[in-house]
């Protein structure tokens, strides 16, 4: 049974950071390309990121580019996202994804 579980979201100031975990398990994390995609309140999904297998290759949309930096350790089975210099305009629900599946998300408040 496929498991993403994702967690680090929370309230924080315009400029301010937050690192987005994801836990998964029930499959073999290390040969799957990841996705963070989110959704901000009244919108669609929006992706914003993703990372190859073994880290080979790192897309970002260019609304976080520059800012928001996708890692995996696959040690760990575990996907983050680094959010740094974040703008209101962030404020979404944050969700890891895998081929068309993704967990039950986390909420980013960006907020003064």
């Amino acid at each position: 049974q496929v498991q993403l579980v994702e967690s680090g979201g929370g309230l924080v100031q315009p400029g301010g950071s937050l690192r987005l975990s994801c836990y998964t398990s029930g499959f073999t994390f290390s040969v799957y390309a990841m996705s963070w995609v989110r959704q901000a309140p009244g919108k669609g999904l929006e992706w914003v990121s993703s990372i190859g297998s073994g880290g080979s290759r790192s897309m970002y949309a260019d609304s976080v580019k520059g800012r928001f930096t996708i890692s995996r350790d696959d040690t760990k089975n575990t996907l983050y996202l680094q959010m740094n210099n974040l703008k209101p305009e962030d404020t979404a629900v944050y969700y890891c994804a895998k081929a068309g599946q993704r967990g039950q998300g986390t909420q980013v408040t960006v907020s003064s």
